[in-house]
């Protein structure tokens, strides 16, 4: 009886791993990202899942299946419908991937088991180990809800320039933009609070964190964030209540310091060496010092940084603050590639009732002031201008000004009686609810954030095993180049030999020819680097070789 066969009957656990000699697999290049998923840390999923019932596919293959998905740009089950299945079958030894409706089911028992966030953790921990200075970029990502079962609060996205019924994600990467964790925004949580109350605890769990610092001086670690975060008091709290420094932008820099003060230092900014004009001193921002240090652009703009690092040199402050970046790029490079924002799990949560948010019609009537006041500050504008040109123009343009004035100030006292009576009407209206005083129709709930949440995970390990081998291959292409990942994508979709030598324990990769001979080259010292890890296919006792086409 074959192994579906025995599936079917109960009498299989997980179908194992069996290679056949195939030529031409599609996407059989993307075997050579194994050595690279598995040093992620993409087999830790054992640490923390338990094994599916008896089944022909089990939980190997079905991680597997998501990450080789994730590198190839599947983006989703449904686009499965698109490949030949018994090809991609060939990349984890068995005659076919599941398909859709069987692959939703298996990711489904991953979600049920509601692992995600220990997943991560140990993850995060893997991915620090030989480290010992921090610094933890953080940022939020906002995704766009279309759908119309969840009541979601609404959320400002800079990227379409609207405020959208939306969820937030918030990521934690490195200075290079590799990510570390992600959290589940609920509502309209104010970075500040994830940071204090979900960031900070969870970093302090990992013991590579933790571990004495070799001077008092050194923080625990440091956060790098853009100025949503921006609040002295913030800062200040941070460094006294948990030795954690900050390094961000200043808001509301109103001075300049004097250009003689700058003096050109040289630093590192994504990998590459720059100079710059930089100057430090002392400030007191909100009764508390903080170091400042500004950049001075060619056009004598000033960039102000603020840091509570006692130790840091001023130019690797000013490159930590610039290779924020890096992450700005990451939720680009994801979106485009890996589709960052598609929905895994569909339905909704409730929220803790009583938990608290603005008020919809406080944050309505808001928005109405705000909109009224911009109007009125436009009008005086028009006004004060009217005034002066009367005082400026000849006699007979006097009588069509002064309408024009009479007209303004008459819209003038209407937006200000406008103003005066919806401030009085917001002033009956509480700020902030518990969501349990409103309506049950209008009551805001939450996403299944599990789903979510597992395919972030296999999408941050595939993203760094992409990185890993761009990186390698970068050392064979020329200086200067700017192809490393293209050449690693172009890397996933080239059809591969795969030749199995069960005598010899080994399974051989060899990749049709690249597009040109530069990138066979990189890819043939790549093979070297792979083969020297000796990576066993998970499930086997097989050996993975590479090897190129190229002549």
């Amino acid at each position: 009886m074959g192994e579906r066969g025995l599936a079917a009957a109960g009498l299989l656990d997980e179908a194992p791993p069996i290679f056949s000699h195939k030529q031409s697999v599609e996407n059989g290049g993307v075997l050579f990202a194994l050595p690279a998923l598995i040093a992620q840390g993409l087999l830790l999923y054992k640490d923390v899942y338990t094994e599916f019932s008896k089944a022909y596919y089990g939980l190997q293959s079905t991680i597997l299946t998501l990450a080789f998905m994730a590198l190839c740009r599947i983006k989703n089950p449904d686009q499965l419908k698109q490949h030949n299945v018994g090809e991609l079958g060939a990349l984890i030894g068995l005659d076919r991937v599941p398909e859709v409706k069987c692959l939703r089911e298996k990711i489904a028992q991953i979600v049920n088991q509601q692992h995600a966030s220990e997943f991560n953790r140990i993850l995060f921990t893997h991915w620090t180990k030989d480290e010992s200075d921090f610094f933890f970029y953080v940022d939020g990502h906002v995704r766009i809800y279309s759908g119309y079962k969840a009541t979601l609060a609404v959320k400002y996205v800079s990227r379409q320039k609207l405020c959208l019924t939306a969820t937030t994600e918030y990521w934690v990467n490195d200075a290079q933009g590799l990510p570390y964790l992600v959290f589940m925004g609920e509502l309209t949580e104010k970075m500040q609070e994830v940071i204090e109350y979900k960031i900070i605890p969870e970093i302090k769990l990992n013991p590579s964190v933790t571990q004495p610092k070799a001077s008092a001086q050194n923080p625990l670690f440091t956060l790098v964030f853009d100025r949503e975060c921006y609040e002295p008091e913030f800062f200040q709290r941070l460094w006294e209540k948990h030795h954690i420094a900050v390094i961000t932008y200043r808001k509301n820099v109103k001075d300049k310091w004097d250009e003689i003060h700058f003096k050109s230092t040289a630093n590192t900014v994504f990998g590459n060496n720059v100079t710059g004009l930089l100057y430090e001193q002392e400030v007191q921002l909100g009764g508390h010092t903080f170091r400042e240090i500004r950049k001075l652009s060619e056009g004598g703009h000033q960039t102000a940084i603020i840091t509570t690092h006692p130790i840091i040199s001023l130019a690797e402050v000013a490159s930590k603050m610039f290779s924020r970046w890096s992450q700005e790029n990451f939720f680009k490079y994801l979106i485009a590639d890996y589709d960052f924002d598609k929905m895994v799990q569909y339905g909704t949560e409730i929220i803790d009732e009583n938990t608290q948010v603005v008020n919809p019609p406080y944050r309505k009537i808001t928005s109405e002031i705000k909109s009224v006041s911009e109007k009125l500050q436009r009008q005086k504008a028009k006004f004060y201008k009217l005034i002066e040109q009367i005082n400026n123009e000849k006699i007979d343009v006097l009588p069509e000004l002064t309408r024009a004035q009479m007209n303004a100030k008459e819209k003038i006292n209407t937006l200000q009686k406008q103003l005066s009576e919806l401030k009085k009407k917001r002033e009956s209206i509480p700020a902030r609810i518990t969501l349990k005083a409103m309506p049950d129709a209008t009551r805001y709930d939450k996403l299944k954030p599990e789903g979510k949440m597992i395919m972030n995970i296999i999408k941050m390990i595939a993203y760094r095993a992409e990185t890993a081998l761009s990186e390698i291959v970068r050392l064979s292409l020329p200086p200067k180049s700017d192809e490393k990942r293209m050449l690693i994508k172009q890397l996933f979709s080239t059809p591969a030999d795969i030749i199995p030598d069960e005598q010899n324990n080994t399974l051989t990769i060899k990749i049709s020819t690249l597009s040109a001979p530069r990138y066979n080259q990189a890819i043939e010292n790549l093979c070297t680097i792979l083969n020297e890890t000796e990576t066993i296919f998970p499930g086997t006792n097989l050996k993975l070789i590479y090897k190129t086409g190229a002549l």
